[in-house]
């Protein structure tokens, strides 16, 4: 019973955290622009949303939050994501002009793999975070954030602009969600549900983490794969056009290991795996060194330093910063959740502020994300974290709260 009433109030936690999220990213347009599933969420009971302009599900009527996100983490589920920016960047200087704008190094970058990556301002600030995914040493295929679709489009468009000024083989398309639709497939069984559905099933053997690749699936020939997600767990994000949208995702259900989730199981499973939802925890104030992002800038990048910011980087790197993005575990079983905007404080003084923070339904417990005053950045820390006037003690902790399960090629 106490365990029963236990998580029904995490439950409800959970419900009250996103729908604060999807208030905080609601769009004063109404409901929002539709996916080409929007009608197939309703009738799947979906409760929809204006989220950063689009209408939709942070759940559905046969699951709570909290249902989904475990059984996301143990067996898997089907997210519509068609409101993030597909675009495609082809030329032979594709990679140089993507280059110029962020911090990967896409001219060395295998064909066929992919790399998270920042966009940075001359203050070497995040404007947004994307995956490029290098098809050929013409092609790029970019997967960038909906909440930053016109600064990214523009971003990406004069870089273009200014490389065909000087007479560069570059060009752009910008993917409409009209025309094509992105559905993220997370969970242990994922590979095994794709499996049945695929013309070559063997061929997903050796698609690993960040890799991408056209194939036929479910009888829909050239659809991009690309092994990657939000959560954590071994998933991919499937790019189909969106006349084809709905039969997909009924195929993908119609093996029952499978169920559809919403943005609610989509923000707690992401901040479980530690990692960053743009406008919250990163933002064009904050560096990939404060961001405890530098990995995503390039060993060469950092040698040629031929990107925005680069300069403030590379000082960053050697003399140091302010303040770091950490991970925190509330201790007590009576600490209530903390959310974005909650002050750290150490020995009466505020030390930090969180970006991020929810109940985590696989660890029974409140975890948060925030940034801390570098010199407490130390796993282990004790701090307190001032809810409603009052102060509960949490720990400073290492990052993901959940063991990663991505689908990585073994070691030689």
């Amino acid at each position: 019973m106490v365990s029963l009433i236990k998580m029904l109030k995490l439950s409800s936690r959970l419900q009250q955290h996103s729908l604060r999220l999807a208030r905080a990213y609601a769009s004063s347009a109404g409901e929002g622009e539709r996916t080409a599933l929007y009608d197939f969420h309703v009738r799947q009971g979906g409760k929809i949303v204006n989220f950063g302009g689009y209408a939709l599900p942070v759940q559905y009527a046969d699951q709570s939050i909290i249902a989904s996100h475990l059984y996301t983490r143990s067996v898997g589920s089907i997210f519509d994501v068609s409101h993030m920016l597909q675009t495609y960047v082809r030329g032979k200087d594709a990679a140089a002009c993507m280059e110029s704008i962020c911090t990967a190094d896409i001219l060395d970058m295998p064909a066929g793999s992919g790399s998270l990556t920042v966009f940075t301002n001359a203050q070497a600030g995040i404007l947004d975070d994307l995956i490029v995914n290098k098809v050929s040493e013409k092609e790029l295929y970019v997967v960038s954030n909906a909440a930053m679709k016109q600064q990214d489009m523009q971003l990406m468009s004069a870089a273009v602009s200014q490389f065909k000024s000087q007479g560069k083989d570059v060009a752009i398309e910008f993917l409409a969600p009209a025309d094509q639709s992105l559905i993220a497939v997370q969970g242990p069984q994922v590979a095994q549900t794709l499996g049945k559905l695929l013309s070559k099933p063997a061929a997903l053997s050796e698609l690993y983490f960040m890799r991408s690749g056209l194939f036929e699936l479910a009888g829909i020939p050239n659809v991009r794969i690309t092994r990657c997600g939000y959560t954590g767990e071994d998933g991919v994000e499937i790019s189909v056009p969106s006349s084809q949208a709905v039969n997909l995702t009924e195929a993908l259900l119609a093996g029952a290991e499978l169920k559809l989730a919403g943005l609610g199981a989509r923000d707690s499973l992401r901040l479980e795996a530690g990692l960053c939802l743009y406008g919250s925890d990163i933002d064009a104030k904050t560096t990939p060194v404060e961001a405890a992002l530098a990995w995503l800038v390039a060993k060469r990048r950092r040698s040629t330093a031929d990107f925005p910011g680069a300069q403030q980087l590379l000082q960053q790197l050697k003399q140091g910063v302010q303040r770091r993005r950490i991970g925190l575990q509330m201790l007590g079983a009576k600490a209530p959740p903390a959310r974005a905007g909650v002050a750290i404080f150490s020995a009466g003084q505020q030390v930090g502020q969180l970006t991020s923070g929810c109940p985590s339904p696989s660890k029974s417990c409140n975890i948060a994300m925030g940034y801390i005053a570098e010199q407490l950045k130390a796993p282990g820390t004790r701090v307190e974290l001032k809810v409603r006037d009052k102060f509960y003690e949490a720990e400073v902790t290492r990052m993901p709260f959940v063991k990663a399960n991505y689908y990585n090629k073994p070691k030689q």
